[in-house]
C-alpha cells in the first residue's frame, strides 16, 4: 500500500514564514484556466501594464492573510515590498488599483474557470481522503 502525503498540513502552513506558506498554497492550485483566460490574445500592440499573474496570487494571499477589503490589499502591496514580491510583483510593476482588481474579478467571474478550479480541488480532496483511509 502506498500512502500519499497531503499537500500540506494546516498547522505547518501557519508556522511557515509568509513567503513559504504563500508558495505552498500557490503551488497546490492549478491556476492554468485563469492564466489562459487572462492571456493577451494578440501578441501585437502595446504590452499589458498590469501583472495579472501577481494580481491573482495577491487575491489568494489576501485570503491567507485575512485582508478584508481590496483597499487594504492595495495599501499592503504599496507599503510592504516583501508582501508585494511574495505575490509575484516585480519592482518595476505598477501596483493595481481597486478598479483594476474589480475588472479582473469581473472577467474571471463571467467565465467558468472558478468552477473548473473548484471541481479539481474537490476531486483532489476526495482522492486524498481515499488515500489516507487506506
Amino acid at each position: 500500500m502506498i500512502r500519499q502525503l497531503s499537500l500540506f498540513d494546516m498547522h505547518e502552513l501557519y508556522e511557515m514564514e509568509p513567503s513559504n506558506h504563500f508558495e505552498a498554497v500557490f503551488s497546490a492550485l492549478n491556476l492554468n484556466p485563469i492564466w489562459a483566460l487572462l492571456e493577451k490574445p494578440n501578441k501585437l500592440g502595446a504590452p499589458r501594464e498590469l501583472n495579472y499573474g501577481a494580481m491573482v496570487y495577491s487575491l489568494i494571499a489576501r485570503v491567507v492573510e485575512r485582508i478584508v477589503t481590496m483597499k487594504d490589499l492595495v495599501k499592503r502591496l504599496k507599503r510592504d515590498p516583501i508582501f508585494r514580491y511574495d505575490c509575484g510583483f516585480l519592482h518595476s510593476d505598477q501596483i493595481p488599483s481597486e478598479a483594476s482588481y474589480s475588472r479582473m474579478i469581473t472577467t474571471i467571474s463571467e467565465s467558468d474557470v472558478m468552477e473548473q478550479i473548484h471541481d479539481e480541488l474537490v476531486l483532489l480532496a476526495i482522492d486524498e481522503g481515499h488515500i489516507s483511509e487506506e
